[in-house]
């Protein structure tokens, strides 16, 4: 069910998906990324270094906070007019307001105006993100081929990986090209301002998509519901509560990862910018040909024995990556950031299939949104500030360890509770 009738159709949607998650995740990471390398000494220079990495990651958590509300906002609409018009407006939500930014001016200029700006529009990154992840995933799988649906949600899993990517990429560039002095002043915005190009590109190849014939078909059937998000908490309140849990795991792992990570290396080791940068950089391109082998193998295995896998080597990692990160090499960190990304790829990629595979078609786009942006407000919000905190009071980098594997023990079992969706009739 949910096949079309030519693969030049899927192919579409398959670009559709990529470009379209791969700028929105380039616009979220960019905002991590300067958090930890700028914003405590643009947006917060009274305080403290450590106070003003905690304020700066405050704000990229407003992100997360905010994501839950748009994954209600456009899988209200987008479970009663459509995925594809949704898309188009979170696409365009996103992309202005990264660009806006930007354009903020500092602390020294608008005093504390600055960081309310700057929380206003990382607030509206997540909103529109929030109703980003579960139209493009929706996109892909309702136009699957009969047992494919992991390999064409691969696609806009893909985004976070080649997002980060390209983001690490710009920063990577910038830091190497521009003095420290340039690059604080004025260099940081320009990762921002690029967005308004990338969003240009993706608005024109979304606007070509037509709405997915799975979505047609049960909207002829059963009828749209009125609010789909009570329907989804009265039918099947027990699976979105288990499949947000689950979702904590890959949003701890990435952010743990790669925005905490990235403040300990530069800060704690010592490390440059840019060779900080360049192992991040190194680990999202594992991070994505893990996320694609992971759901090709999960079309095979099953999706629950794909991310359990994934969960128990996570809770092997925990410890050791920070054994490797504490050697201070370059090489050995680059060993770590790119396990700890296997292993969240692992998890992550049966994740675009199986979440929306969990949810009847008729409130599918507000139960796996809302699934998969509950799991980052704990993951990702949450996770990147503790980490900060463990080591100011600790001084060792071991509560962090323990606490990913609390994570992957937890979502691990929230897994095993969930049924196998597989081979399941998405049509439902």
């Amino acid at each position: 069910m949910g096949a079309v009738s030519t693969p030049v159709s899927r192919s579409r949607v398959a670009i559709a998906g990529f470009i379209g998650t791969t700028i929105e995740f380039y616009d979220f990471y960019i905002y991590g990324t300067a958090a930890v390398l700028v914003f405590g000494d643009v947006f917060f220079p009274k305080f403290s270094a450590t106070a003003g990495t905690i304020a700066s990651l405050a704000t990229f958590g407003v992100g997360f906070v905010a994501r839950p509300l748009g994954a209600v906002l456009f899988g209200h609409f987008g479970d009663r007019i459509g995925r594809k018009r949704m898309l188009v407006v979170s696409l365009l939500l996103m992309g202005l307001s990264t660009v806006a930014v930007g354009l903020v001016p500092g602390y020294t200029t608008l005093g504390v105006l600055a960081p309310v700006l700057l929380t206003v529009f990382r607030f509206l990154q997540g909103i529109g993100l929030g109703g980003e992840w579960g139209g493009a995933v929706l996109l892909s799988v309702e136009y699957a081929p009969e047992g494919k649906r992991g390999l064409y949600s691969s696609f806009p899993q893909l985004g976070p990986a080649v997002g980060f990517f390209l983001s690490g990429g710009v920063f990577l560039l910038l830091t190497s090209v521009l003095s420290t002095e340039n690059f604080r002043a004025w260099g940081w915005r320009i990762p921002f301002l690029l967005s308004a190009v990338l969003v240009v590109v993706s608005y024109y190849i979304r606007m070509t998509i037509a709405e997915t014939p799975v979505f047609q078909q049960a909207m002829d059937k059963a009828g749209r519901a009125r609010v789909p998000l009570f329907e989804v908490v009265r039918r099947q309140g027990w699976v979105l509560l288990l499949a947000s849990g689950a979702m904590v795991l890959a949003h701890t792992l990435f952010y743990t990862v790669m925005t905490f990570n990235l403040s300990y290396g530069t800060t704690v080791l010592k490390l440059s910018y840019s060779a900080m940068l360049t192992c991040t950089v190194i680990a999202a391109v594992c991070l994505g040909l893990a996320t694609l082998a992971s759901a090709r193998l999960s079309d095979r295995l099953g999706r629950k024995r794909v991310c359990l896998g994934a969960a128990a080597v996570s809770v092997l990692w925990a410890f050791p990556m920070y054994w490797l990160m504490n050697t201070a090499n370059p090489v050995l960190i680059t060993v770590a950031l790119s396990g700890g990304m296997v292993i969240m790829g692992l998890f992550f990629g049966p994740m675009g299939a199986f979440l929306p595979e969990l949810f009847a078609t008729r409130y599918r786009y507000s139960g796996a949104s809302v699934a998969y942006s509950m799991g980052g407000i704990v993951g990702g919000a949450v996770s990147p500030i503790l980490a900060t905190e463990f080591y100011a009071a600790a001084g060792s980098s071991w509560p962090t360890s323990l606490y990913l594997v609390g994570v992957s023990v937890v979502a691990a079992g929230c897994v095993a509770l969930l049924t196998e969706t597989y081979r399941s009739d998405l049509a439902g």
